[in-house]
């Protein structure tokens, strides 16, 4: 297998039972990085990429229903919430009503299947901290697994590597701190090493949809599914357009050499082209991590490729625990799922509103989520009843967690939907029925300070 360091943690990921086709990709991956490869993307090869909107297609009720009816829902669901302070599936975080992200979305997927008359499987990719804990939530669904498909698939798992030499680090405080997922890009590698992409095939469904838990816009939309099915494009990405919230972002842009479209990454963008990344102009179109493929597409790139997609690598630089910044420099292999856009020549990126977009990444989109910005219907899918989203800025220091988070709004959130800026300094606790009208900017005061039930603030 080569060098020291990758013998060392081949033999590590095979001692923990992690499956041949993910060593082997581990391998492909290993080796570019120690030849230097860093997957940078300079702003010189790329130009701006335009595309078509949804709002503009038409699509055939017909063939929409068909397509969804052929179409298996698969939910990332490995992450753990530890930039908001959480040790388990992030995805059973409460966002409505007593509803978790995994509460809703499998309510959701019911009543699709109620109302297309479609068995619209729903299956998890979960990571090893997170298959327990969703499982158990999911069991009071009785009728969400399908027959002839499980309900999860699990995620690989390879060694963080030291900075240093790039062999496998050992962490004796806590030895599940050695290894970590390589990325969400995985899913492909995951999909065929555990033969569900063989099973899905033999189950006679032909698209996959794809999209992160914690999104709950992203539901498997007929109408998205009927305009993929009717392209025949073997791969796409829904996009939306890209706000100054998202100037940090990575972007969508075709490559110069060969007009393939690519995903760039903020972790692939040069020093020297973070202007360029930030140009909203320029490149105006972000992914929403919403994308489909064709199954047989898929199967027969990955078949010929053996097993290694060959996705941009992306080398993540962390601490070995994350909560801790003085313990040892890692560095982490990482992939894009989108990126696999690059490898499919045909692949197709289509513009959706921003409803399919609603992403918890930290706490001040939890506090939107929760607020009366969104109402959710008897579908349990997410309408958007204020005319803009706000911006939410909270102060880190104080709201960065969740449990922080909770006990500042302990009768919820405030009502949101007539502001347009929500900025938080300090320590304020929010009593019940708090109104935000207009911009609104608390400032930091001495000691902790609260706000009154039904207090407005603003307008």
């Amino acid at each position: 297998m080569g060098s020291p360091g990758l013998k060392k943690a081949a033999a590590k990921m095979r001692d923990a039972g992690v499956d041949e086709t993910a060593v082997e990709v581990f391998a492909h991956y290993y080796r570019l990085l120690e030849h230097g490869e860093t997957g940078m993307i300079a702003e010189d090869t790329i130009e701006p990429l335009d595309m078509p909107a949804l709002a503009d297609v038409e699509v055939d009720e017909a063939a929409a229903a068909e397509a969804l009816a052929a179409t298996v829902v698969i939910k990332l669901n490995g992450g753990l919430g530890t930039s908001m302070g959480m040790d388990r599936a992030k995805s059973l975080l409460c966002v409505r009503k007593g509803l978790s992200f995994l509460d809703i979305i499998a309510r959701q997927t019911l009543r699709l299947r109620e109302r297309y008359d479609a068995r619209v499987p729903l299956v998890f990719m979960n990571s090893f901290r997170t298959s327990a804990d969703t499982l158990a939530a999911l069991e009071r669904y009785d009728a969400l697994p399908v027959d002839g498909l499980p309900l999860e698939f699990l995620q690989n798992k390879e060694p963080k590597l030291r900075v240093s030499d790039l062999e496998p680090v050992e962490f004796a405080g806590d030895p599940d701190l050695e290894w970590c997922p390589p990325g969400h890009g995985d899913i492909y590698t995951a999909l065929l090493g555990t033969g569900l992409l063989d099973e899905m095939i033999a189950q006679g469904y032909r698209y996959a949809f794809v999209s992160n838990s914690d999104n709950l816009g992203a539901v498997a939309d007929p109408r998205v599914a009927g305009w993929f099915a009717s392209s025949g494009a073997p791969f796409a990405i829904e996009a939306v357009r890209r706000t100054a919230s998202d100037r940090k972002g990575g972007h969508f842009a075709r490559r110069s050499s060969d007009g393939r479209i690519i995903l760039r990454e903020t972790a692939q963008t040069r020093d020297e082209d973070k202007d360029a990344l930030a140009d909203l102009d320029r490149h105006r179109f972000m992914s929403t991590n919403n994308l489909w493929f064709d199954l047989h597409a898929m199967k027969k790139t990955l078949t010929e490729r053996q097993g290694v997609l060959g996705l941009p690598l992306i080398r993540n630089v962390k601490n070995v625990d994350p909560a801790d910044s003085s313990t040892e420099k890692v560095v982490q292999i990482e992939t894009a799922m989108g990126a696999a856009i690059e490898v499919f020549e045909g692949a197709q990126t289509i513009e959706v509103g921003r409803d399919r977009f609603i992403p918890v990444k930290t706490t001040n989109d939890l506090l939107v989520l929760r607020s009366d910005i969104y109402a959710i219907g008897d579908d349990f899918v997410l309408d958007q009843v204020a005319t803009d989203v706000p911006f939410v800025d909270l102060d880190g220091d104080v709201y960065k967690l969740v449990g922080d988070f909770d006990r500042r709004f302990p009768e919820g959130a405030p009502s949101l939907k007539e502001a347009t800026a929500l900025r938080v300094r300090g320590d304020w606790t929010f009593g019940k029925g708090v109104t935000v009208k207009g911009e609104v900017e608390l400032d930091e005061a001495p000691s902790a300070q609260r706000l009154d039930p039904g207090t407005v603030l603003g307008g």
